[in-house]
């Protein structure tokens, strides 16, 4: 389990990753406040963060670094708005995370196949799988 000082950290990036032109839209700041409650962080410690953010920590556990780049790949395909500015950020973010490069690209390259750009939760974690054996 991730301490709170992780949990913010994890909505820091993924707030940073939503500020497009200094601002955050409603859809994704409605889908950031509820990742925001599953963390169980209060929505004025979450309005705290959008701007104050926290320095950022590594997480340990690698099926964290997954859950945490799958909500980045969400994130960016809630808006359909997808450009290579964004793509690159996450694939950046990604590998800081200390994920596989091979897995990011695989994730990346794949999500074009799936309805909406969802990767199914199943499917992303086979994918890091195969690269973590």
């Amino acid at each position: 389990m991730i301490n709170r000082i992780e949990k913010l950290s994890l909505l820091s990036e993924l707030i940073a990753f939503a500020q497009k032109d200094d601002s955050i839209k409603s859809i994704e700041y409605n889908f950031l406040l509820g990742i925001a409650r599953q963390l169980e962080i209060s929505e004025e410690d979450f309005n705290y963060l959008i701007e104050h953010p926290v320095t950022y920590v590594n997480l340990k556990s690698h099926s964290e670094r997954i859950v945490q780049f799958h909500r980045l790949v969400l994130l960016m395909n809630l808006d359909s708005e997808l450009s290579t500015k964004q793509v690159v950020k996450i694939h950046n973010f990604g590998l800081r995370m200390g994920l596989s490069q091979e897995s990011i690209c695989r994730v990346l390259d794949l999500m074009e196949s799936f309805p909406n750009k969802i990767v199914p939760p199943d499917f992303l974690i086979d994918i890091f799988k195969v690269q973590y054996n």
